[in-house]
């Protein structure tokens, strides 16, 4: 496959790529997911913070761990790729 080609397979696939199903979720929802789930258990320490201290320290080896970060990394990420979208594209005008 030359890159012409690789270009027309992106082209055709572009609804992988596309970002409507992030336009979709609501700003709030994210932050509350964000501030629930992404910081849960508040105690003694938010548990985002935990695992990201293990990744840090280099103790972040259990796959319950990995999981964990992910599970609670995830809505960060989502907001954080929103707020993003949101900087850099325009609403579309009537």
């Amino acid at each position: 496959m030359n890159d012409i080609q690789g270009l027309e397979y992106l082209r055709k696939c572009r609804h992988v790529f596309d970002m409507k199903i992030l336009d979709k979720i609501p700003l709030t929802t994210l932050i509350l997911v964000s501030l629930t789930l992404g910081l849960a258990p508040f105690t003694p320490v938010p548990h985002i913070w935990e695992k990201l201290t293990m990744l840090v320290g280099g103790q972040l080896t259990q796959p319950i761990d990995i999981f964990d970060l992910v599970l609670h990394g995830a809505p960060w990420a989502l907001l954080g790729a929103k707020l993003v979208r949101m900087s850099t594209v325009r609403p579309p005008q009537a």
